[in-house]
């Protein structure tokens, strides 16, 4: 792809029997068009394209997802870069393992699947700040998405760095990248910089070359399209089933009068959000306005389509979201093709000619059955373990950007002023709880603050008791004005009439205790004896799945349990809450289990575990509260 139409008009006489993605190859739909085309080797061309995820997905599956988005009749991917995947540390760059981006961009090119790369630096995705990493709040006034200073300079180290590896991959250079994304959906944040626009559009050419074709993706309103489009970046569009094609088509041609027509996020499915029904989008639809944008000749990206997504660790963005990330898509959080994916195939079979064969069938499901947690013991008596450099003293409290803690969970401890023989509120009064804090006495729970809803709990206590807070980072908001989102508590707590100072500060490292095999490691040290009723409060459990030899997909259920975290083998699967629902299980990918060995299982339950302590692995999903209980 190595030109636009300089502004031609093209119609574009297209033979259905030339259907390749290498080289010299063209994707074509059946009739004539009075749209403009993107050029491939000289030649129109079409892509029709869906979304894919390296980042949700374990490097043992990528070929497997990759396979089946071929098989389905695409003949490109569109790939999000996060930067805070591969930059977790300010100057500390990570491109291996399930990191390994060019691994992915060398499978996709064996599989014959070309790329739309999308490298932000902001991608939004429902990621943890939109991508952007969470050690640019260390500047307390930084403006994230503008020419500010500090981020500019920021930005300019992580492309100076990303894009030079990028750059072999791009077509013309014999790999696979057609097109490139500049920034992502601008035009709905608030700063509308174009300075900054402008100067990311400079990166961009200077590290790819004046050859790259660069783009916009905006959603299909004046205002968005106003702000998020530059000269010299090829602007697209983004809308689903609901939006009139016609209309949005309309509006991409009021900004590009000439050229192909774009839809660069057709979306098939939706986010779910915690306590709302499991959202899903009727694949009828979904066929009918793909047929309808084909026949146009557009070219067409499927958001998130065929994919399979799972957030795992601390990546999914602000409190609301599920760790399920399976968006309703064609292939399913865990790789199985769907209806609706055989029916994108049925549509996509009218357009070009796709692969002959079957569709490659779902990984193998195994139930492995209940499994029996026992107690280690509440947070507050683990800190020597999970905070090994112990507390930071504070007169007032520390947000987590300014310990340097990013994700996860910190514990703000003091004592109590005075005596509280009465129920006392603890309140937090400018809504300064981000996201979740779970308070404790003298290491028994008394309640929880959250933010936005529960801004007032109470606690009772003798004077010189330990009050502890523990806070739960949720997830940096993705999207909007309010993705500078620090963590922590941002002001301070009142209890009483009084102000509570002289914090101890307890940075938590929970994923590098349990990594070291914690606390499965310490199982000769007696634990508390099992428990007949049900335990309140931040409490970690452990316990032990036996091997039978196979290493299937299954899915955790915690039915009855509350709100927390797991870890399977040192790996962070993320976060449950079937209280809240509509998710109920957690997808466990094959290879993080072991054949032949234990595996070992921790919980960390926030609020209060059943009395039975029994998770069970299904072979089979629920995504959806009214699905039927264990």
């Amino acid at each position: 792809l190595n030109t636009f139409s300089k502004g031609l008009v093209f119609k574009c006489f297209l033979s259905k029997s030339y259907m390749g993605s290498k080289k010299g190859e063209l994707i074509n739909p059946r009739q004539d068009y009075k749209n403009n085309c993107f050029l491939k080797d000289e030649k129109p061309f079409q892509y029709i394209s869906g979304s894919i995820h390296y980042s949700r997905i374990p490097r043992y599956y990528w070929k497997d997802r990759l396979v089946k988005m071929y098989m389905t009749g695409l003949n490109a991917i569109q790939v999000y870069v996060p930067w805070n995947f591969h930059e977790a540390v300010q100057g500390v760059h990570n491109f291996t393992g399930d990191r390994d981006l060019e691994h992915f961009l060398d499978l996709a090119n064996q599989t014959g699947l070309l790329v739309i790369l999308r490298p932000g630096p902001y991608i939004c995705a429902e990621w943890e700040m939109g991508g952007l990493p969470a050690w640019l709040l260390q500047k307390p006034n930084i403006i994230l998405r503008s020419a500010d200073t500090d981020y500019v300079q920021a930005v300019s180290n992580w492309l100076a760095v990303l894009l030079p590896k990028m750059k072999p991959w791009l077509y013309i250079n014999g790999g696979n990248i057609i097109t490139v994304q500049v920034e992502n959906e601008y035009g709905s944040y608030y700063a509308c910089d174009y300075n900054y626009m402008r100067h990311l559009r400079t990166l961009f050419r200077f590290f790819l070359g004046e050859d790259t074709v660069l783009f916009t993706t905006d959603g299909n309103t004046d205002r968005e399209m106003t702000c998020g489009t530059l000269e010299g970046l090829y602007a697209t569009v983004d809308f689903g089933t609901a939006n009139n094609i016609t209309e949005a088509f309309k509006r991409q041609r009021r900004f590009e009068p000439r050229g192909p027509l774009v839809n660069s996020e057709f979306y098939t499915g939706w986010l779910d959000h915690w306590g709302d029904p499991h959202a899903v989008v009727d694949a009828q639809k979904v066929s009918r306005v793909l047929g309808e944008m084909l026949t146009m000749g557009a070219n067409v990206n499927m958001y998130v389509s065929p994919n399979t997504h799972r957030t795992f660790g601390w990546h999914c963005s602000k409190s609301s979201y599920l760790t399920s990330y399976d968006y309703d898509a064609p292939l399913s959080e865990a790789g199985d093709p769907t209806e609706k994916l055989l029916a994108i195939r049925d549509v996509i079979k009218q357009f070009r000619d796709i692969p002959s064969g079957p569709m490659p069938p779902a990984t193998p499901k195994f139930a492995y059955g209940f499994v029996t947690l026992k107690k280690v013991g509440n947070i507050s008596g683990l800190l020597n373990t999970l905070s090994p450099l112990g507390p930071v003293k504070s007169q007032y409290p520390l947000t987590f950007e300014e310990l340097k803690q990013y994700y996860g969970y910190m514990l703000y401890r003091t004592t109590l002023p005075r005596d509280l023989s009465e129920p006392t509120p603890l309140i937090s009064p400018l809504n300064g709880v981000h996201d979740r804090a779970y308070v404790s006495v003298n290491g028994v729970y008394q309640g929880l603050l959250e933010r936005d809803t529960t801004l007032v709990t109470n606690v009772t206590g003798q004077q010189g008791d330990i009050i502890d807070i523990l806070v739960e980072n949720m997830g940096r908001v993705n999207f909007g004005s309010k993705i500078n989102d620090y963590k922590g508590l941002l002001s301070n707590l009142i209890l009483g009439k009084d102000v509570l100072t002289d914090w101890k500060i307890y940075p938590l490292d929970i994923d590098g205790a349990i990594a070291a095999g914690w606390p499965h490691s310490d199982s000769q040290k007696s634990f508390p004896a099992p428990q007949k009723e049900p335990s309140f409060g931040p409490v970690f459990y452990m316990g032990t799945l036996e091997p039978n030899g196979l290493a299937w997909d299954t899915f955790l259920k915690l039915n009855e349990w509350t709100k927390g975290q797991v870890w399977i083998n040192g790996m962070n699967l993320g976060r449950y809450w079937p209280a809240r629902g509509p998710q109920q299980t957690l997808y466990v990918p094959g290879p993080l289990l072991r054949k032949n060995q234990p595996n070992r299982i921790t919980v960390l339950e926030l609020e209060g575990a059943p009395a039975h302590l029994r998770v069970l692995f299904m072979d089979r999903p629920q995504l959806n509260a009214t699905a039927e209980k264990s």
